[in-house]
């Protein structure tokens, strides 16, 4: 019975679900030959392909075959196409210049060429190598599709908003700013706004800042005092507050409980 994997393939590192050919059993990380729509291609393999990978993917059959898993000599070939890819590269600047490029290109390789623009963030994941943390881009590695990204979820996680600082490669908002913003949301939905009148154990005070991640308040009393306060120790919550972006951003000095 033929196997079904995931498998990382192309220049833009695309993943899908292949089924292997004859009783082919791959582990991990295994270099692998793919037929896909594009034709005959090198791929990597990631994992077994499970319904909850389909599911995942958000496809309904397989992206192509599994021809082998490469051999010496495919890893040759490759290598070789490498060098020849540079050659041919500084070919096609040369045709940009003469204005010529997709109809010299279609009579050079004798192939149908098709010119598509694409935008900083695709270039991105096809060139940029490492990010600011010193990892591969998540673009050029595991991630499928580039989420939106948007200066509420920098504010919304306390992180800089100077943009040299928060921009990846592309020179757009990082990627990972996306990451653990549901889960901000969804501690922020949990914990009173800020605004809100609350009472505690040690008295009754006003919600002044929040640290979400923590699910903690900064709780300013009658008394002036601001204290740093567990979700726990709210025993109730008399008036809500109006929940506004970027109500964390400036937050008193509290004093720890």
């Amino acid at each position: 019975m033929a196997s079904r994997y995931v498998v990382r393939y192309g220049l833009t590192r695309t993943v899908g679900e292949f089924v292997s050919k004859g009783q082919l059993t791959l582990s991990r990380n295994a270099s692998v030959i793919i037929r896909s729509e594009r034709g005959v291609e090198w791929g990597e393999v990631l994992c077994l392909a499970t319904d909850q990978t389909r599911d995942y993917l958000g496809q309904q059959q397989e992206n192509g075959t599994i021809l082998r898993e490469a051999t010496a000599d495919d890893h040759i070939v490759r290598s070789n196409l490498h060098r020849k890819e540079r050659d041919e590269f500084h070919g096609c600047e040369q045709m940009i210049k003469e204005h010529k490029l997709v109809k010299g290109l279609a009579k050079q390789f004798h192939t149908r060429i098709e010119m598509r623009q694409i935008g900083v963030r695709d270039e991105a994941k096809l060139l940029a190598d490492y990010g600011d943390c010193g990892k591969p881009v998540c673009c050029n590695t595991h991630l499928r599709e580039m989420p939106p990204v948007s200066m509420k979820m920098a504010k919304l996680q306390k992180a800089t908003l100077d943009p040299t600082k928060i921009s990846g490669r592309c020179g757009r908002l990082k990627c990972c700013l996306r990451y653990e913003h549901d889960t901000y949301e969804e501690y922020r939905r949990e914990l009173p706004a800020v605004g809100a009148m609350v009472v505690t154990k040690v008295g009754q005070g006003k919600v002044v800042g929040l640290e979400i991640l923590a699910r903690k308040m900064i709780v300013q009393y009658e008394d002036r005092r601001t204290v740093l306060t567990e979700e726990k120790d709210i025993l109730t919550v008399i008036s809500k507050g109006k929940r506004k972006p970027g109500d964390e951003e400036e937050l008193p000095s509290p004093e720890q409980n």
